[in-house]
C-alpha cells in the first residue's frame, strides 16, 4: 500500500448521490467516481453545475485527473462522465460486463445507434484487473446483484462499492432490475466484507435511516459485519434474499430510471439528435388497457 488516497466526498440531494474525487497526495493525480449531471426531468433540462464543482475543487487542489470512473449503469442519475472527459481528457471506465445491460435495453429503448460491445466506454474492466491513479494502486472487485454489471473500486484502503452496500443502518439495494438478482448481490455483499475490517467503504447513496437526522456516506468493513441491517455476519443468503425480494415488492421505480438508463448505457451520453437537431430521450409505454384507449 503506497498510502492513503485523499477522498472529496459531493452530495446531490435531489437524487441522493455522492460522487467522489480521489486524489493520490504524492502526484496529485485524480479520479472522478460516479460524477452526476444534473437533469430537470420536467423542464427536460441539463446543467453541468454538480460536475463543475467537482472539477473546480481539482483545479483549486491542483490535481490531475485521468479517470472518470462508473461503478456501474446508474438508474436514478444522469452520468457527468463525458462532461469531466471534454474538460479534463480523462478516459471513462466501467466494468465489462457493461455489455450485458446494453443488450437487455437496447431493445427496450429500441435504441438502433447503440453498439453492445461497451465500445461507447474508453476502457471496460475485468475483475481483478489493477490500474493506477499515480501512486495508488487500484482494483477492480466484479461486485453484481443490483445489476449485472457492478464493480467496487478498492483503492488502497478505500472501496467505492457503488450501490452495493448502504450505510449499515439502511442496508443493501434493491435487486429487481432486469438482469439483478438477490442472492448475487448476497455473495458479493459477502465479497466485500472479506475485505480487512478497517477498509473504508464508500456509499453511492443515502436516503437518511430512521432515527438519524445527517447524511452519511462512509464507513468501514467492521462496521458493516458488525451492524448491516439487512446482511451483518451470520445472516443467511437465504434468509437476505427472502428479505429483499420481500423488500424489492413494495419499491416503486427510480423517479430517472428512463432517462438515466438510456443515457448511462451510452455511457453518459445522450442520444443522436434528430434531423432538427433536437436529441429526443425515449419513454416506452405498457398499456394495461385495450389499444382503442389510446387510439
Amino acid at each position: 500500500m503506497s498510502g492513503k488516497p485523499i477522498v472529496h466526498a459531493f452530495f446531490d440531494e435531489p437524487t441522493n448521490t455522492i460522487s467522489y474525487l480521489v486524489a493520490d497526495p504524492a502526484t496529485g493525480q485524480a479520479a472522478v467516481i460516479d460524477p452526476v449531471l444534473d437533469y430537470d426531468h420536467n423542464a427536460g433540462e441539463v446543467d453541468s453545475r454538480s460536475v463543475e464543482a467537482m472539477l473546480e475543487a481539482a483545479r483549486e487542489a491542483g490535481y490531475t485527473i485521468v479517470w472518470t470512473l462508473e461503478t456501474h449503469a446508474h438508474a436514478d442519475h444522469l452520468s457527468g462522465s463525458p462532461y469531466v472527459k471534454a474538460k479534463t481528457g480523462a478516459r471513462i471506465a466501467i466494468g465489462e460486463h457493461i455489455k450485458d445491460v446494453q443488450r437487455i435495453f437496447r431493445p427496450v429503448f429500441n435504441a438502433t445507434d447503440l453498439k453492445t460491445d461497451g465500445s461507447d466506454f474508453d476502457h471496460l474492466f475485468a475483475d481483478g484487473e489493477r490500474f493506477r491513479i499515480g501512486d495508488l494502486e487500484a482494483e477492480v472487485l466484479y461486485t453484481p446483484g443490483h445489476t449485472p454489471a457492478d464493480v467496487t473500486y478498492l483503492i488502497e484502503d478505500a472501496a467505492f462499492v457503488g450501490d452495493t452496500l448502504f450505510m449499515p443502518d439502511y442496508g443493501t439495494a434493491r435487486a429487481d432490475f432486469p438482469g439483478g438478482d438477490a442472492g448475487t448481490l448476497f455473495r458479493s455483499i459477502r465479497k466485500l466484507m472479506a475485505l480487512p475490517p478497517e477498509t473504508r467503504l464508500f456509499m453511492c447513496h443515502d436516503y437518511k435511516a430512521p432515527g438519524r437526522d445527517d447524511y452519511a456516506w462512509e464507513t468501514t468493513v467492521g462496521e458493516q459485519r458488525a451492524s448491516n441491517v439487512h446482511a451483518r455476519e451470520g445472516v443467511t443468503e437465504a434468509e437476505f434474499v427472502a428479505m429483499r425480494t420481500k423488500r424489492d415488492a413494495t419499491l416503486s421505480a427510480p423517479r430517472l430510471l428512463l432517462p438515466s438508463v438510456q443515457v448511462n448505457i451510452r455511457a453518459g451520453r445522450f442520444p443522436p439528435a434528430d434531423a432538427n437537431g433536437v436529441r429526443y430521450l425515449t419513454i416506452p409505454v405498457k398499456l394495461k388497457c385495450g389499444p382503442e384507449a389510446v387510439a
